[in-house]
């Protein structure tokens, strides 16, 4: 099969076909995913200034613009299957991109939990963004040097096919690691949202006048906060369900027909990771969960999360707490 550097055009002896991807991408359906992250990148770092929501406008937005550029790549590599540049845009950026976008997801959880209930999360709040955002970028690792192992395999004067098997291999590792991660997560957030809900439906059940007037119970029960909810875990199984499609697309090696097919990558690639984009972006939590942009005032005397290195994103100088009565309204 011909490979990079002895074909540099499309031409009989070098088909697209003989690429990696095994096609030159669609122009008509690349140009649509580069412009619809190059908006959702745009409006979410705008929003995030805008709202103080620091930490998740710019690691999602990091991520958005990424897949832009590994799109962008894409869209080269439809004039010319063999452009070298494209296709490592596409590689790299399309991997790396995701990871960004779960850790604004991972962030919601941690200020959801010290907002809402920090007693009924099974760790401290803090400990989400601490645990699942490292373990993320380990399997980004394992993932990269898979690929350099098999970048090695192919570099040699005679095709390497035990050393690109174990690239394959520890790349495999990294992605099903990444789904693992992803799992437990979702538990702890189905966890900590059961125990949520139970707490407040027993408070209203109790004494409806004292959990009206409570500040957190005023947050969870708002449609707004549950609309943001919803949004959040739509766009959690969205990236689930292509951590396993890329699990599948790497298990037969490269060029593999899974990999070759390039509408199964448009559904459960593109598709999986564009619709999370667009929800995070509309229902941003700077209009929709605003308090992520705030440090939380602790109403209960039980609640001991909070600490002086527990703030929200809006830190620094102008950074101002929010009353009782403030958030109460801000809920409205």
């Amino acid at each position: 099969m011909p490979q990079h550097g002895v074909c540099t055009q499309v031409s009989p002896e070098c088909p697209a076909s003989a690429t990696t991807l095994g096609y030159a991408p669609n122009l008509g359906a690349n140009v649509f995913f580069t412009v619809a992250y190059g908006i959702c990148a745009l409006f979410t770092i705008a929003i995030a200034v805008w709202k103080r929501t620091w930490a998740f406008g710019f690691t999602a937005g990091s991520g958005f613009i990424l897949e832009m550029v590994g799109y962008i790549g894409r869209i080269l590599l439809h004039y010319n299957a063999w452009n070298l540049s494209g296709f490592k845009m596409d590689l790299v950026c399309i991997i790396i991109a995701p990871t960004l976008i779960c850790a604004g997801i991972y962030l919601t959880l941690k200020h959801v939990a010290r907002t809402v209930a920090p007693t009924h999360s099974r760790i401290t709040p803090r400990l989400y963004t601490w645990i699942f955002i490292p373990f993320d970028v380990f399997c980004l690792l394992l993932q990269a040097a898979g690929g350099v192992v098999d970048a090695a395999a192919a570099d040699s004067s005679t095709m390497n096919e035990s050393l690109l098997k174990t690239g394959d291999n520890i790349m495999i590792a990294g992605i099903a690691l990444q789904v693992v991660n992803l799992i437990v997560f979702g538990l702890f957030s189905l966890d900590f949202w059961v125990a949520s809900r139970k707490h407040f439906k027993g408070l209203a059940q109790k004494d409806s006048t004292s959990a009206e007037a409570s500040a957190e119970a005023r947050i969870w029960f708002s449609r707004r906060f549950r609309v943001f909810c919803a949004a959040v875990a739509c766009a959690y199984a969205g990236i689930l369900v292509r951590c396993v499609y890329r699990i599948a697309e790497m298990a037969g090696g490269w060029g593999n027909p899974v990999m070759q097919n390039e509408v199964l990558f448009y559904i459960l690639e593109g598709a999986m990771v564009v619709y999370p984009a667009i929800l995070l972006t509309i229902f941003a939590p700077g209009f929709f969960f605003p308090e992520m942009g705030t440090k939380p005032v602790q109403q209960s005397p039980t609640a001991t999360d909070v600490d002086a290195g527990d703030v929200g994103e809006g830190e620094g100088e102008e950074y101002r707490m929010m009353t009782s009565e403030e958030r109460i309204m801000s809920s409205e």
